[in-house]
């Protein structure tokens, strides 16, 4: 009996040193993205095991290169679950009643940062004892993606791709005929559990509704893909009707701009008409440069008059100047009439001339 305790403690199937014992095996699990992971760890206790109850749960990374994290404690009948800031609010005690025996933990909405290998240690002097889970975090297929790789005509060669969008590695394939005759061309079969299925010299009765799905460790997705084969389109009169589409394209291009251009420079034109000043016109005379004209042409002309039209002169003609004109004009100091005699003025070689009328603007009438 006592070779029999020894090999079990060996074996690590028992521990009855300090009478606690974990009863949980250690195990791996596989989760989903985004699920929820339940890591047992059930324990029983000896009668000589009185200290007090302390559970600890420690996360060891994948990647080797972080310390062990704590991330939930019991110790002192209170519950600390704040240590590790990745799992903080989402790793919880699954019993209300930890001194029951069962210590497990669920960890929530799981990430791939989530993956490592969990511990579970248990304490309650003199006994100890501990467990270690490893949890793989896995991604679901989804965002699957099927199309036609080329030309579905009678006559070619094309491909059927089915693609996710993301997937824990590995992957399984699976395309189904769901429409019309089943029956998949015995060259498909070999391609029936691969992402791609490349089709040879498409014939019609290759038509029909398909589905790929695509399946890991933990979960799967699909896809449906209609595939019609025609006949030949004409490509030549499909070439050309795109040819003359894009010239009457350009031609009304050119058209737009043209009338655009035409229209800019005929408002062009017209504002330069509207704005331009023709310089061979003379500015018009005003009032008063006429009357001082007037004034003077008739002040230079007294040398030249008689005796005898003198005094008529001098009542006639100035009264034929516009009052208006000779308000405007400036004031300038004028001296009083002096009469000559007749005689004195043919000694001074005055000749009789006659003065022409003249109109209101000074011009000869």
């Amino acid at each position: 009996m006592e070779l029999l305790l020894r090999f079990l403690l060996l074996c690590g199937v028992a521990d009855f040193t300090r009478g606690l014992s974990i009863t949980t095996p250690e195990q791996m699990i596989e989760k989903a993205k985004g699920e929820t992971a339940y890591l047992p760890c059930k324990f029983t206790l000896g009668p000589e095991d009185q200290g007090p109850l302390d559970i600890e749960w420690l996360l060891s990374p994948a990647d080797n290169q972080k310390v062990d994290q704590v991330i939930i404690l019991y110790s002192g009948d209170k519950i600390y679950d704040d240590y590790y800031q990745d799992l903080k609010g989402r790793v919880h005690f699954t019993s209300n009643d930890l001194k029951s025996g069962d210590a497990s933990i669920n960890v929530t909405n799981l990430q791939l940062s989530d993956i490592g290998t969990y511990q579970c240690k248990v304490k309650k002097a003199p006994g100890v004892g501990n467990k270690k889970i490893q949890l793989t975090v896995l991604v679901k297929p989804s965002g699957i993606r099927c199309y036609v790789d080329g030309s579905e005509e009678i006559g070619n060669d094309f491909k059927l791709k089915c693609e996710p969008k993301e997937g824990s590695l590995p992957l399984r394939y699976e395309w189904q005929k769901l429409s019309d005759s089943q029956k998949l061309p015995t060259s498909w079969l070999p391609e029936m559990t691969s992402p791609v299925i490349s089709v040879k010299n498409a014939s019609a009765e290759y038509s029909g509704t398909y589905t790929c799905t695509v399946r890991n460790r933990v979960g799967s997705d699909q896809c449906l893909l209609r595939l019609d084969v025609v006949p030949p389109s004409n490509r030549a009169g499909t070439i050309a009707g795109a040819v003359i589409g894009t010239l009457l394209a350009l031609v009304l291009i050119a058209l737009i701009v043209f009338c655009c251009h035409k229209k800019r420079r005929e408002e062009k034109y017209e504002k330069e008409v509207h704005h331009d000043i023709r310089e061979d016109v003379p500015p018009p005379k005003s009032r008063t440069s006429t009357a001082r004209s007037y004034i003077g042409s008739n002040h230079s002309s007294l040398g030249s008059m008689s005796p005898s039209n003198m005094e008529g002169y001098s009542k006639t003609q100035y009264n034929q100047v516009p009052s208006e004109d000779l308000e405007r004009a400036p004031q300038s100091p004028t001296l009083p009439p002096t009469k000559v005699a007749a005689p004195n003025l043919s000694r001074m070689g005055a000749v009789p001339v006659m003065i022409p009328a003249q109109s209101k603007d000074g011009s000869i009438v």
